[in-house]
C-alpha cells in the first residue's frame, strides 16, 4: 500500500487541487478578501488582509493545504485542506474550505469533498469536519455527503480565538456502501 500523502494533487472534471505554496498568497487573498465569503464562518474577519495572513500561515504550516483551481479558467477559486491526521484514531480532518461566491451553488464544493474523501479513505477509516456552530450552509452541505454530527467542541484556530464548532464524521464503511462513491 502506498504511504499517505495529505498534499497530493487531486483533480476531477471541474477543478484541480494543487498543494498551496507561499507565492499563492495574493491570488488566494483576492478570493478571500470578499467579506461575504466569511459571513457564516466562525471567524468573520478573515477577509481583512492581516487576519487572512495569519490564516494563510496556518494553512502553510498544516502541510495539507490546497489551492482549488478552476480547470476551465485556470484561476484560483478557493482553498481547502487535510489536517490533524491521527494514526492512532485512524482519522483525519477536512476543512478550512472557502470558495469565491461565483462558485457557490454549482456543486463544486460537493465535488471537491467527494474527491478528497475518495482519496483519503484509502488510508483512514474516518474523516471528521469542524464546522462553525453558526455556519448553517456548511452544515447542510456536509450532511448531504452523509456526514453525521458527533460532537460539539471549542476549536483553537491557528492564531485566532477559539470558536464553537460542530464535529461531523463520515466512516469509510458508510462511504463505501453508497454506490455513488464506489
Amino acid at each position: 500500500m502506498e504511504p499517505i500523502s495529505i498534499q497530493r494533487s487531486l483533480e476531477n472534471e471541474q477543478v484541480i487541487l494543487v498543494p498551496l505554496q507561499e507565492d499563492d498568497f495574493e491570488a488566494l487573498y483576492a478570493v478571500a478578501s470578499d467579506p461575504e465569503v466569511w459571513a457564516q464562518h466562525p471567524n468573520k474577519d478573515r477577509w481583512k488582509r492581516d487576519v487572512f495572513s495569519v490564516f494563510f500561515k496556518g494553512a502553510m504550516e498544516s502541510k495539507g493545504a490546497f489551492k482549488i483551481v478552476d480547470k476551465v479558467s485556470g484561476s484560483i477559486i478557493g482553498s481547502t485542506r487535510f489536517y490533524d491526521y491521527d494514526t492512532v484514531a485512524d482519522r483525519i480532518f477536512i476543512g478550512y474550505t472557502f470558495y469565491t461566491r461565483s462558485c457557490w451553488g454549482k456543486g463544486i464544493n460537493q465535488g471537491v469533498k467527494k474527491m478528497m474523501l475518495d482519496y483519503i479513505f484509502r488510508f483512514v477509516s474516518k474523516v471528521n469536519f469542524h464546522i462553525g456552530a453558526q455556519n448553517v450552509r456548511s452544515q447542510v452541505a456536509i450532511s448531504r455527503l452523509g456526514a453525521r454530527k458527533v460532537a460539539e467542541e471549542e476549536v483553537a484556530y491557528f492564531g485566532e480565538p477559539d470558536r464553537l464548532n460542530f464535529v461531523y464524521e463520515i466512516l469509510k464503511e458508510d462511504w463505501l456502501k453508497d454506490p455513488e462513491h464506489v
